[in-house]
């Protein structure tokens, strides 16, 4: 009864796949997490229902195999009393070889006939009950086979539902981080409304009040001005910026081909032959600007010691005038100032944080730029011979 039960299940389940084959599993294609998520539901929710309907053909698959069971046993059970009435026969036979009575041969005749009709029977028997014994066989194969898509399906559900709280789970991330950002955007637009007013509040102790009102005319009338004739004059000259762009790559394509295919190897050959031939005039040349260099430092450097002893006088006496302004003019300010600098002192530390981030970031990129530049100098044949630390940096 096992096997005739695998043997169901594997049909069932072959003619499952095939289904689920016409139909198609999933979309390759990468959606949103909703869309994932409701999508794995429907495959559950399909899967399940495929796999209930398959049950139900398999129990009424044991059904069938059993009522071939029973018919098998009858069978079996008919082929034992023929085989009991055949015995009886036989022997009656015997009774009446051994009593020589004269209806002996016709009884005998009569025997081999029903004999015969029974071996016939019985041969008939024994066919069908071997071909039902392949059927049962083959149905205990399909149903193995059955049985082992069940327990593929099995884990691919698990697997499926696996992936479904995986992004159930990003979800409620992604609702916790979306919640903490805008904490922080609304305490962001605070602290920067608090700033604005403050910083509102500094600029009309700066200014005088006549000066602000004007200065918040000028900037409406300059705002209104670009709203209505500078924002479209830029998008109008973007616009065709973006199409003579357009236009000028299409023209300039064959150039470029030509240029890469033509012009480059060119210009290769005839800066190897001028590196071959303006190689020892370089040096010269480089010789002797060292040598001029320090020539003109010679003649230069005394009239450059007069030059600073003849005007040290005159910045005395400059900054002699200029001192009581500048006392003035700092007298004046440090009101102001300290008042920016108790009003931006909470940001000074977040400046500085993103100031060492910018600066690491940038001295980390400036030192792989120069170590490329470095490297593909040194490479290539032209500039090997000046290819330094120093050169890389200033490039």
């Amino acid at each position: 009864m096992a096997l005739l039960k695998l043997l169901l299940y594997s049909i069932l389940l072959l003619q499952i796949f095939k289904t689920i084959s016409s139909n198609g599993v999933a979309d390759s294609e990468p959606i949103a997490d909703s869309d994932a998520d409701s999508s794995i539901r429907l495959q559950l929710d399909r899967l399940n229902s495929k796999i209930s309907l398959l049950e139900s053909r398999i129990d009424d698959s044991t059904r069938e195999l059993r009522t071939k069971d029973e018919r098998i046993k009858e069978l079996e059970n008919t082929v034992d009393l023929k085989l009991a009435k055949l015995a009886s026969l036989q022997s009656e036979l015997q009774l009446f070889q051994e009593k020589g009575s004269l209806n002996a041969k016709e009884l005998v005749a009569k025997a081999n006939v029903r004999a015969t009709e029974l071996e016939r029977q019985i041969d008939a028997l024994r066919r069908e009950t071997e071909a039902q014994n392949k059927k049962k066989n083959i149905l205990e194969i399909s149903t193995n086979e059955a049985e082992e898509k069940i327990q593929k399906l099995n884990l691919k559900l698990e697997s499926l539902q696996r992936i479904n709280e995986e992004q159930n789970a990003r979800i409620r991330k992604t609702k916790r981080a979306l919640q903490v950002a805008e904490e922080e955007m609304m305490k962001a637009k605070l602290e920067a409304s608090s700033v604005s007013e403050q910083l509102e509040q500094v600029k009309e102790g700066w200014l005088p009040p006549w000066l602000a009102v004007h200065l918040v005319h000028f900037r409406s009338i300059v705002m209104t001005y670009l709203n209505e004739h500078g924002r479209p004059a830029l998008d109008l000259t973007l616009k065709k910026a973006l199409e003579t762009k357009s236009e000028v790559v299409k023209m300039a394509k064959p150039h470029i081909h030509s240029f890469k295919t033509v012009w480059i190897p060119a210009m290769k050959e005839r800066s190897v032959e001028f590196a071959r031939d303006a190689g020892p005039h370089i040096q010269r040349l480089k010789t002797k600007s060292i040598h001029l260099y320090h020539e003109s430092k010679k003649f230069m450097e005394p009239h450059i010691v007069n030059a600073q002893e003849v005007i040290q006088p005159y910045v005395k006496e400059v900054r002699k005038v200029a001192d009581p302004y500048v006392d003035q003019v700092s007298l004046v300010m440090k009101p102001h100032i300290d008042k920016a600098r108790i009003l931006l002192q909470p940001y000074t530390k977040k400046v500085h944080r993103h100031y060492r981030k910018v600066k690491k970031t940038v001295s980390l990129y400036h030192h792989q730029a120069q170590e490329n530049i470095h490297h593909m100098l040194k490479n290539h044949h032209i500039t090997k011979q000046y290819a330094t630390k120093e050169l890389a940096w200033y490039l």
